[in-house]
Parts: C-alpha cells; sequence; structure tokens
C-alpha cells in the first residue's frame, strides 16, 4: 500500500433509526467518532463530508437512513507530537498491529504534566505512519503504573475493527492483582462508574437515588491465592472503564495493594514481620497487571491471544507473602 493510499480515507455509514432527527455535525460525531469535531466540522464545510452526496450545514437536521461519506486526504493528527526512541517490549507486530507489554511508569498519551516520554511518543519513533492514525493507534489504555498487555492499531481500517471488537465486549482481558484484606471467594462487582463528585482527577462508584448516572461497569474476580492479610485474584473485564479493577475493589473494601489513589491509609498487616509491612507499605504502585489479552485480527478471521508473566516486582511481592503466610502469627 503506498503512502497516498494510506493517507486518503473513504468510508460510509448509514444514519440509524436512534440518531435521526440529530443536527449533521453531532450525528458525524458518534459515527465517525475517531476524529475530532473540530476535524469533522472542517470536512463538513469542505465538502468533503457529504450527506447523500450532496454538501450540507453543520447545523442541518438529518433524518434517520441518510448517508454519510467521508472523502477526504488525511493529514498528520497532531504535529506537536514528536517521535522518542523509547524501548518498547513488542509482543506481536504485523502490518494492521502490534501488541506490547507495557512496564510501570510509562504514561500511554500525553496529557498535562507529561507532554512527552510517553508510549504515543515512542510509537510514533517506532512506527512514523502511526502519525496519520487518530492517538496513533491507541485503542485503549492501561494507568500510568499499570503493567501488561496492550494492543495498537497501525492503520485506519485495523483501528476501526478493534474500537468495535471492545465496544461489543468481544476483546477479551485478564488482569492479575494483590488485594489488601482476605476474601473468601471470588465475585462480580457490578457497579456504574463516573467522575468522582469532588475530585475530577479520580473515578467512583456513581449511583443517584438508586438510579446510575455512571456508566455500565462489570468486573469478575476470582482467588488465585490467600495469604495472611492479602489476596491474590484475577479479573476479567467485562466493560473498560478508567481506573474499573482499582475503583471496584476499593469498593467492596479490597483495595489494590499499593493504590495511591484508591488504596487509602496504609494498614500493617496483623502478624507480619516487619520486613513485610516495610515491603507492602513501600509497594510503588497499584500491583496490577494486563496478563492476557484475546482479540480477532482486524483483517483475518483468526482469534489470536497473548499472554504476558508478572513483572518483577509482583512476582518477588508474591513470594514474599508467601513465604510470611508459611510462619506462625506473631
Amino acid at each position: 500500500m503506498s503512502a497516498t493510499q494510506r493517507q486518503r480515507i473513504q468510508l460510509q455509514v448509514t444514519v440509524p433509526a436512534a440518531l435521526g432527527g440529530r443536527r449533521f455535525d453531532q450525528i458525524a460525531a458518534d459515527l465517525f467518532s475517531d476524529y475530532s469535531r473540530a476535524r469533522l466540522q472542517s470536512w463538513i464545510k469542505s465538502g468533503e463530508l457529504t450527506v447523500d452526496g450532496q454538501s450540507h450545514s453543520a447545523k442541518d437536521k438529518l433524518a434517520s437512513g441518510a448517508i454519510l461519506a467521508l472523502r477526504a486526504e488525511l493529514q498528520p493528527v497532531d504535529e506537536t507530537w514528536q517521535p522518542e526512541a523509547i524501548d518498547l517490549s513488542i509482543v506481536f507486530e504485523d502490518d494492521d498491529m502490534l501488541v506490547i507489554d507495557k512496564p510501570a511508569g510509562l504514561v500511554v498519551h500525553p496529557a498535562a504534566g507529561h507532554a512527552d516520554g510517553t508510549l504515543l511518543n515512542a510509537l510514533l519513533h517506532h512506527c512514523p505512519d502511526l502519525n496519520l492514525v487518530p492517538r496513533a493507534g491507541i485503542v485503549h489504555r492501561l494507568d500510568k503504573d499499570t503493567t501488561g498487555l496492550m494492543v495498537v492499531a497501525k492503520n485506519l481500517t485495523a483501528q476501526a475493527a478493534l474500537v468495535a471488537q471492545l465496544q461489543a465486549r468481544d476483546v477479551h482481558r485478564e488482569y492479575e492483582a494483590i488485594a489488601t484484606g482476605v476474601l473468601v471467594s471470588g465475585g462480580t462487582v457490578n457497579a456504574p462508574l463516573g467522575r468522582h463528585p469532588r475530585d475530577r482527577k479520580r473515578q467512583a462508584v456513581v449511583n443517584r437515588e438508586g438510579a446510575s448516572s455512571g456508566k455500565e461497569a462489570i468486573t469478575h474476580y476470582r482467588v488465585l491465592k490467600r495469604f495472611r492479610a492479602h489476596t491474590h485474584i484475577r479479573c476479567l473485564l467485562e466493560t473498560g472503564r478508567t481506573h474499573q479493577i482499582r475503583v471496584h475493589m476499593a469498593h467492596i473494601l479490597h483495595p489494590l495493594l499499593g493504590d495511591p489513589v484508591y488504596g487509602g491509609r496504609f494498614k500493617k498487616p496483623a502478624g507480619a514481620s516487619a520486613e513485610l509491612i516495610e515491603l507492602t507499605k513501600a509497594f510503588p504502585r497499584q500491583a496490577l497487571h494486563a496478563r492476557r489479552l484475546e482479540l480477532r485480527h482486524p483483517r483475518r478471521a483468526e482469534t489470536l491471544s497473548w499472554e504476558a508473566p508478572l513483572p518483577e516486582d509482583m512476582r518477588e511481592l508474591l513470594a514474599a507473602l508467601a513465604a510470611d503466610s508459611e510462619q506462625p502469627v506473631r
């Protein structure tokens, strides 16, 4: 595929009944969510985004069944994002996507306080053509200090296919974590999430007068091993909300060990050695790792899966917890 072909966008969608009667620009934002509202507005004005083959004003209301066609030349998404030579642990790569094993401490996307040194900067260095794909192909995120597997799309076709799988909940994501307290058994947390009412940087289980005012969020968890005052768990995401596992485990009063945001005040594990108390108190991040990823290849009818072993810091922590549990209660 030539550079010119890669830079051309040719998409066509039909306005569903649920969106009929809304403004052109609002419908476009829903149906072409990979692109910013500003970019869509510019395409509407230039006539590159049409309705039934005709140019329309952004404020025009459209009927269901109308056909939106986008024929545009794709320019770099954001020229302020600079490539940086940051090492990546690549688990899989082909012409359509790559899967990486993200280390702790690596921010996924530039933001206030993290303008560079991010995964996005590293991806642009590894694959310069990603500057032609929204968000450099990033279709889902991990928190800065969460480790493990992430998939990145390398072209628009792959990105649309992977986003569709995520929205349909067809991407299988398993995590391993260490929770504080001893869980008796596994279970499911079905509690809607939204922004914390007082701290906009945090997420929270959000309910209003008994009805959900947040987004649906479902986490399944099961016990892998119990320790004196902690539990090694495996979590399966049915939805993928920001900080979902961290908030859900804190909601059931078993926050993740080391979580600086949702973990609450440190509590000494009863009967633990001084060494273990110091180790758990000093653990520098939430003990959370994206262990397994399974999805359909965006171009081929093939299901692929990958696993990433626990990082060294979590392995050492689990070994210390196991050793402590074998000692008599102090």
